[in-house]
């Protein structure tokens, strides 16, 4: 295990295992009919892995989503995230896996990430003030910024690896990538699945402005949820108390970072500065008052 000063995993490496498959935050090992995925506490933004990582990140991106698919109840990846129940080849390591680890089954991902919005903010905003449209879907005249919307969008992007950028696409070339009938499947799903969390987290103080789901499909050709879900890495969490329309809300999520950032004139593109002690700690903050807010639970 690779830890920086601020003791956040950055990377994971088990005895006898061959090296993970490495994302922007995930360390994925082939154990031949599973995998075992682990959220380690970097974080990333515009594309871009941070040198710093945030104390505990992974463990509130892994509960988050265990909770969710628990709540939303839709076919998933999930084999356990008990680490007691893991193959004898990962007890070596169990301790550092626990919390921020699950056993998952193989799924043939489907290429296109699903996002759902809600609410007018970030990019959609911006082509929004441009065009008058979101994803080339043209919207009524009158919005503002963070403004909920008549109703939830769905705009998909492609999936770019790591260091490239996610391209929006409409409706028409989610079909030409993965056919009629999966596209209007990832679509009734991805819709679903945000009307179900958005509604469940209002009655908790919190909106979702937007959020990101993946998918694959299983060995029988349907469609399985998979990665994380509704998470402050994949989604905007905006405390409902501080929300006024007009304006960025404050934000329990990734957000506080890209601001940061930008703050600092960061060009998006590597490498990225280190984060100050108190960037990050704030950041650990509005990670874990996003999962014990939405999850009624506390982090273990």
């Amino acid at each position: 295990m690779k830890y920086d000063k601020n003791h956040a995993l950055l990377a994971t490496a088990i005895p006898g295992l061959p090296a993970p498959k490495s994302g922007k935050v995930r360390d994925v090992f082939d154990l031949g009919d599973k995998l075992l995925m682990v959220v380690t506490d970097r974080i990333s933004a515009f594309d871009v892995i941070l040198p710093s990582g945030v104390p505990d990140k992974g463990k509130v991106l892994n509960q988050l989503s265990l909770f969710w698919m628990e709540f939303l109840g839709m076919k998933n990846h999930l084999i356990t995230a008990d680490v007691d129940e893991y193959p004898a080849e990962l007890k070596v390591v169990k301790d550092d896996l626990r919390g921020r680890s699950m056993l998952v089954k193989k799924v043939n991902m489907v290429e296109v990430e699903c996002i759902a919005r809600g609410y007018l903010t970030g990019s959609g905003w911006k082509e929004y003030q441009k065009s008058g449209t979101v994803n080339g879907q043209q919207l009524r005249a009158g919005y503002q910024n963070a403004s909920k919307l008549d109703e939830v969008l769905f705009t998909p992007t492609t999936k770019a690896a790591i260091g490239d950028h996610d391209e929006a696409i409409d409706y028409a070339q989610t079909e030409q990538l993965v056919g009629a009938a999966t596209a209007a499947a990832l679509r009734d799903a991805t819709l679903s699945l945000y009307t179900r969390a958005a509604d469940y987290a209002l009655q908790h103080g919190i909106i979702i402005a937007d959020t990101k789901f993946e998918f694959g499909k299983d060995a029988d050709g349907s469609l399985i949820l998979a990665d994380e879900v509704l998470t402050p890495d994949s989604s905007r969490f905006w405390p409902l108390d501080s929300y006024s329309v007009g304006n960025n809300p404050p934000s329990l999520d990734k957000q506080f970072v890209r601001d940061w950032l930008d703050s600092v004139h960061f060009n998006h593109q590597p490498p990225a500065p280190e984060l100050p002690d108190d960037v990050v700690a704030k950041t650990r903050a509005k990670y874990v008052e996003a999962y014990e807010t939405l999850s009624k639970r506390q982090l273990i």
